[in-house]
C-alpha cells in the first residue's frame, strides 16, 4: 500500500484498494498554568505559529529601523524562542514560521494595505528598496523577509508567506493546519498587538484554540496596546501563558509520557 498525504491526514492506496481510515495519533496531554484558567492540551494536536520574526521588523537596517522605530524591542522573543522551539520539535509539535513575503508585483495588495507602510506616499513602502541595503521591503526572497539569523530554524519547519496583518487571509495557513489535524495553536512573534493579534483572532474565528506565549511575543507599540491585546485575548479569544511553564510540562511528559 502506498501512502498519500502527510500523517495524520493520510490515505493508504493500491491498485485494488483505498483505505480512507486515518491512524489516530496517541494523545500526549500536558497541563500548564495559564490565564484566565489552567489548561491541559494535547501536543499531538498542537502547533506553534511564529509571526514576523524577520529582518524588516527585527534587525538593524530593516524597514522598522529605517523609519525610526524601535527594532530592538522586537528582538526580545529571540532568546525565549531559541529555548522553546527545540523542546517543541523534540515533542513533535510542528513549528510554522509565518512571515510577510509579498509578491514582487503586489497585485494582491489593496491600497489600504499599502497605506500602512507608506502613509504619505513619500516614504519607502512595501516592495520598494531600502536606501541602506537595497532590500525590497517585505518582498518574498528579500533580506527583509528572511527570518533573523539569530533564530534557529530547522529544515523540517514549515514556512508560510503572508500578505496582511492576519496570516489566514489569502494564504495556505488554514489548509496546512487542518491537514496536520491541529486543534490548538501556540502564538509567538511580533507585533503582539498587530499581526500576532490579527492572526490569533482569525484562528479562533476559524475554530482553533489559541494560546499566546507572552514571553515569546513583543511589540514596540505603547504599553496600553499590550494591555488591551492581552485583555482581549483572555476575555474574548483564548489564553495567555509562559513558555517556561510549557517547557516544564513537556519535560515532565518526556520523562513519564502520559498517553490516553
Amino acid at each position: 500500500m502506498r501512502k498519500l498525504g502527510r500523517a495524520p491526514n493520510q490515505w493508504s492506496v493500491s491498485k485494488e484498494w483505498v483505505e480512507l481510515g486515518r491512524e489516530a495519533p496517541e494523545r500526549r496531554i500536558v497541563g500548564i498554568q495559564a490565564a484566565p484558567q489552567r489548561l491541559s492540551l494535547d501536543l499531538s494536536r498542537t502547533a506553534i505559529v511564529v509571526v514576523d520574526m524577520q529582518n524588516d521588523f527585527c534587525s538593524e537596517g530593516g524597514w522598522v529601523d529605517y523609519i525610526g522605530g524601535d527594532y530592538a524591542a522586537l528582538r526580545r522573543p529571540v532568546k525565549p524562542l531559541n529555548r522553546l522551539l527545540p523542546a517543541l520539535r523534540e515533542a513533535r509539535v510542528p513549528v510554522v514560521w509565518l512571515n510577510w513575503g509579498n509578491r514582487e508585483d503586489r497585485l494582491n495588495l489593496s491600497p489600504s494595505v499599502l497605506h500602512v507602510y507608506n502613509g504619505t506616499g513619500e516614504g519607502i513602502g512595501i516592495g520598494e528598496p531600502l536606501p541602506g541595503n537595497g532590500s525590497k521591503v517585505l518582498e518574498k526572497g528579500s533580506w527583509g523577509a528572511a527570518i533573523v539569523s539569530e533564530l534557529e530554524v530547522d529544515p523540517a519547519d514549515i514556512h508560510v508567506d503572508k500578505y496582511r496583518m492576519s496570516g489566514f487571509w489569502d494564504t495556505p495557513l488554514d489548509s496546512i493546519l487542518r491537514n496536520m489535524r491541529i486543534d490548538t495553536v501556540l502564538f509567538a512573534g511580533v507585533n503582539l498587538d498587530q499581526c500576532v493579534m490579527a492572526t490569533l483572532q482569525d484562528a479562533v474565528n476559524s475554530g482553533y484554540d489559541a494560546i499566546l506565549l507572552e514571553d515569546c511575543c513583543a511589540t514596540n507599540s505603547p504599553l496600553y496596546c499590550i494591555d488591551a491585546a492581552l485583555y482581549n485575548i483572555k476575555q474574548c479569544y483564548g489564553f495567555t501563558a509562559d513558555s517556561m511553564e510549557l517547557m516544564e510540562a513537556i519535560k515532565q511528559l518526556t520523562g513519564e509520557e502520559r498517553i490516553i
